[in-house]
């Protein structure tokens, strides 16, 4: 029974350095399992980010994935991000983006804000001081924009940390 014991602990171990009891890896490949809610979340996706730019989106995608701890997301759009252009240090202290003084533009700390605030409604809204701080950075329009890229980033980590999707498999 000891034995039993410890070889469980160990395949555990070994299987998630965490320890949390559960092994992270895909559940189901959602994706081929319901492609026309696949094709139309491509749709929204490309339609979000029309107008914005893309250096932008890549800094509300990495931090909004950072926030609801997708790894696939944060994997794939740090990837996307260091094509597009984007440095290391700026992708690697977005999770400290506030304290980043002088690395990140009014307007994508602005962004950035915003992003957190939608992401986690830790108050059940977004305040309104974050959203009259992205209003003075983004006209109408393309604040709408940057609220729907928001929200889309949103819906793709919860179907990649649903199913845990993998960082570097499609």
């Amino acid at each position: 029974m000891t034995t039993t014991t410890s070889t469980t602990t160990t395949n555990t171990a070994a299987t998630n350095p965490s320890g949390t009891g559960h092994r992270h890896g895909p559940r189901l490949r959602w994706a081929k399992l319901a492609p026309e809610v696949y094709k139309a979340m491509i749709a929204l996706d490309a339609a979000a980010k029309k107008g914005l730019d893309p250096a932008l989106v890549a800094l509300v995608e990495i931090r909004a994935s950072q926030l609801n701890h997708c790894a696939f997301c944060i994997d794939m759009h740090s990837t996307d991000a260091r094509k597009a252009g984007e440095t290391e240090q700026r992708i690697h202290l977005l999770n400290a983006w506030e304290e980043a003084v002088g690395f990140y533009s009014p307007k994508e700390q602005a962004a950035l804000a915003l992003t957190e605030a939608i992401t986690v409604l830790t108050d059940g809204f977004v305040p309104d001081a974050v959203y009259e701080r992205a209003a003075d950075h983004f006209e109408e329009a393309e604040l709408a924009q940057l609220i729907a890229m928001i929200t889309t980033i949103n819906a793709w980590n919860r179907f990649g940390v649903s199913t845990r999707m993998a960082p570097g498999q499609a």
